[in-house]
């Protein structure tokens, strides 16, 4: 399987389309609130160390269907020899090499934010992302909170301990983000996970970020793979 370079112009317009279509007006419905003990609010940033890496999770998810496939194979007294790229045997056409690329590549897209900023009270919450759109939701005694766009269906809600980002795409796709906070409340863990019609087995991804304390002296750090943490001078 080759490294995921290929370019993501379809899936960036398509959240870029999701973004100016969640400022829209929403079809309103009560959602479940918090717990009081669970609070998000604060600054954050990506830990690598503990985050998972996209590639070998990608490896992962290859060899997992390549196996479910000879096994499928196995109890059919078919002999299958995968052709490069492809993880045959899956239900229709399903499990091709670009499909599960493409997996991979939305759930990298949607989780290469590196820097959080969270805000949260007694009614809602905003998880604003460092280059990327923020995830909303309100918080109402009840049921999830629900919108609906022209690109599909938006859920979100408490789920014990666990607040939930769900979007439903009328084309098969689902996009679903897990916040869970350490019980110290100084890392918070998000799982993305992408489930595809065209690929017999989701896609999840861990992100591990950490609290910081934004500097007030005009700089501003971020993470970075190759160097770590790096600080550069904000214009006044």
């Amino acid at each position: 399987m080759s490294p995921i370079l290929s370019p993501r112009f379809a899936l960036s317009a398509l959240l870029l389309c999701l973004a100016a279509c969640a400022g829209s007006p929403p079809v309103r419905q009560v959602a479940n609130q918090p717990p009081a003990a669970v609070d998000f609010s604060g600054f954050w940033e990506l830990d690598y160390s503990q985050s998972d890496n996209i590639q070998a999770k990608l490896n992962t998810l290859v060899r997992d269907l390549r196996q479910q496939s000879a096994q499928r194979a196995g109890a059919a007294g078919i002999y299958q020899q995968p052709g490069p790229g492809v993880v045959v045997g899956g239900p229709g056409n399903t499990n091709s090499g670009t499909s599960i690329i493409g997996l991979a590549q939305m759930a990298d897209l949607v989780t290469q934010s590196q820097l959080l900023e969270i805000d949260q009270d007694e009614h809602e919450i905003k998880v604003k992302r460092e280059g990327d759109y923020a995830l909303t939701c309100e918080f109402f005694p009840g049921e999830y909170h629900t919108v609906e766009t022209p690109l599909g269906k938006e859920i979100c809600g408490w789920n014990g301990h666990q607040l939930i980002f769900k979007t439903l795409f009328p084309d098969g796709l689902t996009i679903q983000q897990v916040l869970t906070g350490s019980t110290d409340r100084q890392r918070l863990n998000i799982a993305t996970t992408v489930i595809s019609d065209r690929v017999t087995s989701p896609f999840t991804v861990n992100r591990v970020y950490n609290r910081y304390q934004p500097q007030d002296n005009g700089y501003r750090c971020k993470m970075t793979i190759s160097r770590g943490r790096v600080c550069t001078t904000e214009s006044p």
